[in-house]
């Protein structure tokens, strides 16, 4: 039987943690490698979590212990941080002492144990989660005044600076923000957001390609280099100042894989705003088309899909049709689709990709039932 977190804190440290945080991990709904081009995407919080339990120390040490790395240890100066080749997890708590720090706040040292239950490497931002736990935590800790887009701030730039994968913010802010029910349509250039209804009628479904996903920090980089390169060619600091127009008249001008990549971020876009209308509407058409035409424009215009996540797509929508949509989600070459469905197909999915998607790809699904969750919270 596995012990409480409490316990295990008690067992690692010797005596009790202060307090427990936790954030969640998310789904994005639409919006792919649009929030670094300061576009708009569409995630919810989602019921899996990272949970953090913590104890002030006297010093400036930071002393972390990671339950789901075999209690693996990372001890870190507030001064001293090195990035990690042995528990690269830590990084990630390293970063945002380090930004804190940078931006002039007065931290001391804690005893740490983190755990969560947010799948790793399927796309589902256990990394965000973990980020935003540790900064949340500090934050009430020492009552740091940040807010959610604040922390959400700290945590991307720890991300970009001292982790080195140069994301954009909306992993970290839905992780901060979320909200029961509800998804957030943001805005990644004002960073203004307002909730959107996930229709009752409707579940989520998340499925695990079980893909290993290789190529995905080297290509998701060389996908933002390739999009900030077209932005320059316009004169723009980030394609969200291009039309679709524009982009058009100007395609001899542009290799055509530029022309490939910015026309999806631009589509992407709008169809964004699409879903979100037709999530309010609570029009299963629409949502439907709208997935289906951004799983499209990832595979085809921005190649970030695989073949095992197409039949994996494929299979599901043959199931749903136009009664809910389904695409694949987050950084691509692997992990998960997320599936908007109504809540009496969803048996029928599950029993179709079990029985025809290890004949198309010779792999096995995992399925996570979630629903839309509220953001990060202390838990005791």
């Amino acid at each position: 039987m596995m012990l409480s977190l409490t316990d295990a804190f008690v067992l690692e440290f010797g005596y009790a943690p202060s307090a427990i945080y936790q954030a969640p991990g998310r789904v994005n709904l639409i919006g792919e490698h649009t929030d670094y081009n300061q576009g708009f995407v569409l995630p919810c919080a989602i019921n899996f979590a990272t949970q953090i339990a913590i104890k002030p120390r006297q010093d400036h040490q930071f002393i972390a212990v990671a339950c789901n790395y075999d209690n693996q240890r990372s001890r870190w100066d507030l001064d001293k941080a090195q990035p990690s080749h042995d528990a690269p997890w830590s990084d990630y708590l390293k970063g945002i002492t380090q930004v804190l720090v940078k931006r002039g706040y007065r931290l001391s040292g804690f005893d740490l144990m983190v755990r969560g239950d947010v799948p790793l490497g399927a796309g589902l931002s256990s990394s965000a989660a973990l980020s935003i736990a540790f900064a949340y935590a500090l934050n009430d800790q020492l009552q740091l005044g940040l807010s959610g887009l604040g922390l959400a701030q700290v945590a991307q730039q720890a991300e970009n600076e001292f982790v080195g994968c140069q994301c954009g913010i909306m992993d970290q802010l839905i992780s901060a923000i979320g909200t029961q029910s509800y998804a957030a349509l943001i805005d990644c250039q004002s960073l203004s957001w307002q909730g959107i209804p996930i229709p009752a009628e409707m579940e989520l479904l998340i499925v695990h390609s079980n893909v290993k996903r290789g190529l995905v920090d080297s290509e998701y980089n060389l996908r933002r280099q390739q999009c900030e390169q077209v932005a320059r060619f316009f004169g723009h600091n980030s394609l969200r100042g291009l039309s679709i127009e524009e982009l058009n008249e100007a395609r001899s001008q542009l290799d055509p894989v530029m022309f490939r990549r910015a026309r999806h971020v631009l589509s992407e876009n709008q169809r964004v705003l699409g879903l979100a209308d037709a999530l309010v509407a609570n029009n299963p058409a629409a949502i439907s088309q709208i997935m289906r035409s951004s799983h499209q424009s990832m595979a085809e215009d921005f190649e970030i899909t695989v073949p095992a996540i197409d039949a994996l797509v494929s299979i599901i929508h043959s199931e749903i049709g136009d009664t809910g949509g389904v695409r694949m989600t987050g950084g691509g070459f692997g992990g998960c689709v997320v599936s908007l469905l109504p809540s009496d197909k969803k048996q029928a999915v599950v029993d179709r990709v079990v029985q025809e998607y290890p004949k198309n790809s010779g792999l096995y699904a995992t399925f996570f039932n979630t629903k839309a969750s509220s953001g990060a919270c202390r838990v005791r």
